[in-house]
């Protein structure tokens, strides 16, 4: 179990790697005017949301594997678990609306300000802090 929790572990912060960093590309993108630039960040997202995308999932897997023993962590209460999963929910959200992001740039249709990509920038940081709190600390 400890090798599952660990894997667990490593795909998630992977995963979050790849949620801080691609809003950052989407801001820079917004700001662009540069052809050239505006090509080279394309790509760039396009080719970060495939491979954090696999990343996601295999955290997913690992988390679901933990969560089936997850028994041996009912003695500290459970409601914790239903926050922490509907977190989980609002990531997988945010990373489908990432994606979305992705094909309106690559087809030139962004609408939104870069400030507008700042503020959602710091969606997934509001999360993993939520997570880690309550994993760690088992507020309920």
């Amino acid at each position: 179990m400890l090798w599952v929790k660990a894997l667990h572990i490593i795909f998630i912060t992977s995963w979050f790697a790849g949620l801080f960093y691609l809003p950052r590309l989407f801001v820079n993108h917004a700001m662009s005017t540069d052809s050239e630039t505006i090509a080279r960040l394309k790509l760039m997202e396009h080719k970060l949301i495939r491979f954090m995308t696999p990343l996601g999932i295999l955290a997913l897997i690992f988390g679901i594997w933990v969560w089936s023993y997850f028994d041996f962590y009912m003695g500290a209460g459970w409601r914790w678990m239903h926050v922490k999963l509907t977190l989980v929910a609002v990531l997988i959200a945010y990373h489908a609306y990432c994606w979305k992001i992705c094909k309106d740039f690559a087809a030139d249709k962004n609408t939104r300000s870069h400030r507008w990509y700042r503020f959602f920038n710091e969606i997934p940081v509001l999360v993993l802090a939520a997570c880690v709190i309550l994993v760690v600390v088992k507020p309920f």
